[in-house]
């Protein structure tokens, strides 16, 4: 009897030693609770949370009480709690009755990377929660490699490696099996077989690894789905924590972009798509763009045709060409999501403190250190008048910039360096490419300023003695909340596409400008004449940097909605879109000064809280891919090159594809009127019973209708079909572009789809 106490002694004495251990590594929960599971006997929530933390929590006299480790109950902002949990404590209450989610309790700071918090994505509500930030969805992105020690690639608090993922390699420096994939970064594969073939002159100076050697593979996947990383910071810009947009979500790296100048081929895209497929991706992350060519000799497209049957989802860049009409290439691909870009309501300045005492503020993202002391400022009006630039050595100079291009600044910019000038000031406000380009090109201080704020510094010099023209530039100056934002950037392509028109592109604008996510440490993030800056952080601009925030709020739909497909996550991205900026105004295109079209905007900016409830999708199969195939006058031959299948079923022909966006073209001809019908289909993914009904912003010149204007759902995951037509002049002015909205709405929902009426500027 003795032995036996004993050894029950030291059972409970061992177990008791494993809990205190184990409590001994706590953290914080908030916990995510079904209120509707809650049974009648509970008066209140918080007592029902007690009971449920009770049957996880041991109740040893040692330990705190169930009712100590409860922190919040929270009633309005969710329905749920938050609590002191060990790890086992947090695992069991995951079977509970009522349990949906949870998420570690975060140290919040300002968001550096800011995109996310700009998207309304917050803790508590709302996507992030609902996919638990996307937790297990594999992301795939093919780029130019992944720097592996970046702290957006740790794996804290990830779990096992999700069953879907099939990947085995990761190739680091001529490995196979490297250490330095992780949790995160579940898979990292090279291809550069077809780009060494290709040019064989170039082969000794690559390495095969998937390591990133450019920066941009590295920028783009922590911008989808980077992990939390606390004391992020741009040289003393936008201090505070940086995360992707599906900051749970795996990662897996498909390198096929090569050499200085960072070259890819088709063959080697199609190899990493054809294995990212094998891999049992989610979503593919594409930053890139090409020429123009028929969609049966796009080797991206018919690949992206094989992903999207397997349930991928697809985000590609829209291209860096705009701002004029037709400037997309063959980034129009019907079964890819088409990404724009915008701005955030976040920029970067500096401050011109003239000997006045008045400052003006302008852009300016210059990373080096200052001094405060006063020099001479000088106007040497137009910035290409070079002439006098000897003269204004160890001087600062303004000088005004109007109607150009990058292009033309290059020698400019040459000039003030080789004059050694202290800094620059650059009065500008038609220039044809974004202010962070700018900014991060000029190698000394400098700040741009708007022809306003050029007026107060030209009055200054022009009514100061040269002896007393002095000032002071001061920089790293972080402002927020700027308006109006988001505005559609000037170097966003725009639609509609060459290699299929008849669907609306892009289709989406997502954060593209200035961008700030992680960098490889041994990349320098600015290259000044002599000296290099490098950081663990870098921010960048472009259609590549809004192409992954679409990747990662896809991801975050995953995971709350596993079962939908590619093309109702893109319909949900799509119709939820906002079209009005902070200033409840009409989204601006920057490079027209006027309301951004879809041709530039797409359906709007996302907005992935409302992705998350649509309330209708658009719905499209591979044969609704097909049908529009068969329309475009592909043969058998040209069909089976993207489908693979022999039995490609043409009897329906149509290029009327059941899409959450209508384009329409207007040609010239015999005939003054001309009427256009589409016929759309819409399923009830909100409630089981519901009314939607139809409004439409007006087109001048065009008249629109929908027939019915009503649309009585029974039940849910039900079908409902309509028809809308466009009666309106045979011809229009060339490029001209007219755009409104058919709107669906019921009780709780609002489902947009943008309608566009333009000529075609090429043969269709």
């Amino acid at each position: 009897m003795t032995s036996n106490i004993c050894l029950h002694m030291l059972f409970y004495y061992i177990i008791s030693l494993h809990i205190v251990s184990t409590l001994a590594h706590s953290d914080n929960y908030i916990i995510h609770m079904n209120l509707s599971a809650m049974p009648t006997i509970f008066l209140n929530q918080h007592s029902w949370y007690e009971s449920t933390l009770s049957q996880v929590t041991p109740t040893n006299n040692n330990f705190k009480s169930t009712s100590s480790k409860i922190i919040y109950t929270y009633n309005n902002v969710m329905n749920g709690f938050s609590a002191n949990l060990s790890p086992e404590e947090h695992e069991a209450l995951k079977i509970s009755p009522g349990y949906i989610s949870s998420i570690p309790d975060l140290s919040l700071k300002l968001d550096t990377t800011h995109s996310p918090k700009f998207l309304g994505l917050n803790p508590y509500k709302g996507a992030w929660p609902a996919s638990d930030f996307g937790k297990d969805v594999i992301v795939g992105v093919i780029d130019t490699g992944v720097w592996p020690e970046s702290e957006s690639f740790n794996d804290k608090g990830m779990t096992k490696m999700p069953s879907n993922w099939k990947g085995q390699l990761c190739q680091f420096e001529n490995t196979n099996n490297s250490s330095l994939c992780n949790k995160k970064l579940i898979g990292a594969r090279y291809f550069n077989k077809g780009f060494l073939a290709k040019y064989p002159n170039i082969s000794r100076t690559i390495v095969n690894t998937t390591r990133d050697t450019s920066g941009h593979g590295t920028h783009t996947s922590s911008i989808a789905a980077g992990s939390r990383v606390d004391g992020a910071s741009f040289f003393g810009f936008t201090n505070g924590t940086a995360m992707g947009i599906a900051s749970l979500s795996r990662v897996a790296m498909y390198k096929a972009v090569w050499g200085p100048n960072e070259d890819m081929v088709v063959s080697d895209i199609i190899a990493a798509i054809d294995t990212a497929i094998s891999d049992g991706v989610d979503v593919l992350s594409m930053s890139f763009s090409y020429d123009n060519v028929p969609l049966y000799k796009d080797g991206i497209a018919i690949a992206t045709f094989a992903a999207m049957e397997k349930g991928i989802f697809v985000s590609a860049s829209a291209g860096n060409d705009g701002p004029s009409f037709n400037t997309m290439k063959s980034n129009g691909i019907p079964w890819e999501t088409i990404v724009a870009a915008s701005t955030l309501d976040r920029e970067f300045h500096g401050n011109l403190t003239l000997g006045n005492g008045v400052s003006v503020t302008g852009f300016s993202i210059y990373p080096g250190k200052f001094s405060t002391s006063n020099f001479r400022i000088v106007f040497m009006g137009m910035c290409d008048n070079v002439k006098k630039l000897i003269k204004v050595k160890s001087n600062i100079v303004v000088c005004e910039f109007n109607n150009g291009t990058f292009d033309n600044l290059v020698k400019p910019i040459q000039n003030l360096i080789a004059a050694k000038v202290v800094g620059s000031v650059l009065i500008t406000n038609t220039l044809q490419i974004d202010e962070f380009s700018l900014s991060s090109a000029i190698p000394f201080p400098s700040i741009i300023i708007n022809p306003k704020n050029g007026e107060i510094v030209k009055d200054f010099i022009k009514r100061t003695s040269y002896s007393s023209s002095i000032a002071k530039m001061s920089f790293k100056i972080t402002s927020f909340d700027v308006r109006p934002a988001p505005s559609v950037d000037i170097y966003s392509s725009r639609g509609p596409s060459k290699n299929c028109p008849y669907v609306l592109k892009p289709d989406i604008t997502g954060p593209g400008t200035s961008i700030l996510a992680a960098w490889p440490t041994n990349i320098p993030v600015f290259d000044f004449v002599s000296y290099k800056f490098f950081n663990k952080f870098n921010i960048a601009s472009g259609t590549s940097m809004s192409c992954p925030h679409i990747a990662g709020v896809a991801a975050l739909l995953k995971g709350a909605h596993g079962d939908w497909s590619p093309a109702a996550i893109r319909s949900a991205i799509m119709t939820t879109s906002d079209i009005f900026d902070n200033t409840k105004e009409h989204i601006t295109d920057i490079g027209t000064g006027n309301k951004a079209t879809p041709l530039a905007l797409g359906a709007g900016h996302v907005n992935p809280n409302r992705a998350l409830d649509p309330g209708l999708i658009y719905d499209a199969g591979v044969q609704d891919y097909v049908n529009l195939l068969c329309a475009l006058n592909y043969t058998q031959k040209n069909i089976i090159a993207i489908t693979k299948s022999s039995v490609n079923d043409c009897s329906k022909p149509s290029l009327d594809l059941n899409y959450p966006s209508f384009i329409a073209f207007f040609n010239a001809g015999n005939s003054s009127k001309t009427t256009q019908h589409f016929h759309r289909t819409v399923t009830n993914v909100g409630e089981g019973q519901t009314t939607y009904v139809a409004s439409i912003t007006p087109i001048k010149r065009f008249r629109i209708n929908v027939i019915p204007n009503k649309l009585v759902f029974k039940k849910k995951n039900q079908k409902i079909s309509y028809k809308l037509s466009i009666e309106g002049p045979k011809m229009i002015q060339k490029n001209k572009v007219s755009f409104g909205y058919l709107t669906w709405k019921d009780d709780k929902h609002v489902v947009r789809s943008p309608i566009v009426v333009t000529t075609p500027s090429f043969n269709l």
